[in-house]
């Protein structure tokens, strides 16, 4: 294979590449809870949530993508089974079903994780002038930030 020479060290590759690991193992976690939660909803405010849930997960289906295309982009493989994204992720499955307003409040959860982990990878791409990861982490990050806003608001009274 030919050498990649894109004027980012590999030592600056490898470290983007694994936070953007974690970050696809986090969006994709996040994907199948959402998903989850859209098939399982129920109560008085069903259809908003099943409708709302579904508009997520499939943002969510086309950002990890993204993110895996970019580890790709960097010259790294990206993740792609379960138990890598077990390892890598910081959201944590959900076990049963819980309520609606329960579902609401994993989401905020989640969203908010993956804000995290987008910006825990900031200084190393800003640091290699990676221009173009830091471009879709500031996206991902603006993206989750309004969509935890919008669950949140789901909670008030």
């Amino acid at each position: 294979m030919q050498k990649l020479n894109i004027g980012i060290s590999d030592t600056d590759r490898k470290q983007i590449a694994d936070g953007l690991s974690h970050l696809l193992a986090d969006s994709y976690t996040l994907y199948l809870k959402t998903h989850y939660f859209h098939w399982n909803v129920t109560g008085p405010m069903f259809q908003t949530l099943h409708l709302m849930f579904e508009t997520q997960y499939t943002e969510l289906a086309l950002a990890v993508d993204l993110v895996a295309e970019r580890i790709r982009a960097l010259g790294h493989f990206a993740p792609g089974s379960y138990s890598e994204y077990a390892k890598l992720s910081s959201i944590k499955e959900t076990q049963g079903i819980p309520r609606a307003k329960d579902m609401i409040r994993e989401l905020v959860e989640g969203q908010e994780a993956v804000v995290r982990t987008a910006r825990s990878i900031f200084a190393a791409a800003e640091k290699a002038a990676d221009e173009a990861t830091a471009d879709l982490l500031t996206q991902r990050i603006q993206l989750h930030e309004k969509t935890a806003w919008m669950l949140r608001s789901l909670l008030e009274e």
